[in-house]
């Protein structure tokens, strides 16, 4: 027996809109159009805790700058390679440690309407 399509189940969608208002994805598009970028760009909630998160008790850095480097570092990376991704490297110090060198991927897709969209992540994020 046919079902009628009123009785079909969708598929719940999560689309990067969600994920920028649960805080998965940190909206990094307004500094990052300053530093280059041409499409939207968006941080996963662990790139923005180990590299770009900052208070300042912790020192003589702050967010904005600790986000420019990632960005404008991220921006160059791009200039000199094509393709769908790429790992490029930035410095950070940590609250603990000195600075050390991170890698960090960017990976270009579509959004939640097929625009290009950027997203930087760990390596190993997905």
């Amino acid at each position: 027996m046919k079902k009628d399509t009123k009785e079909i189940d969708y598929i719940y969608k999560y689309t990067r809109e969600n994920a920028i208002q649960d805080g998965v994805l940190i909206d990094a598009t307004s500094l990052a159009k300053e530093a280059g970028f041409k499409w939207p760009v968006a941080l996963t909630s662990a790139v923005w805790t180990d590299c770009v998160e900052w208070s300042q008790n912790d020192g003589t850095q702050d967010e904005k700058g600790r986000l420019w480097d990632v960005l404008f570092m991220g921006f160059l990376a791009i200039r000199k390679n094509q393709g769908t991704y790429l790992i490029y490297r930035v410095k950070n110090r940590t609250r603990i440690t000195r600075p050390s060198t991170v890698g960090l991927k960017i990976v270009a897709g579509p959004g939640d309407n097929g625009e290009p969209v950027i997203t930087i992540m760990f390596p190993g994020e997905s």
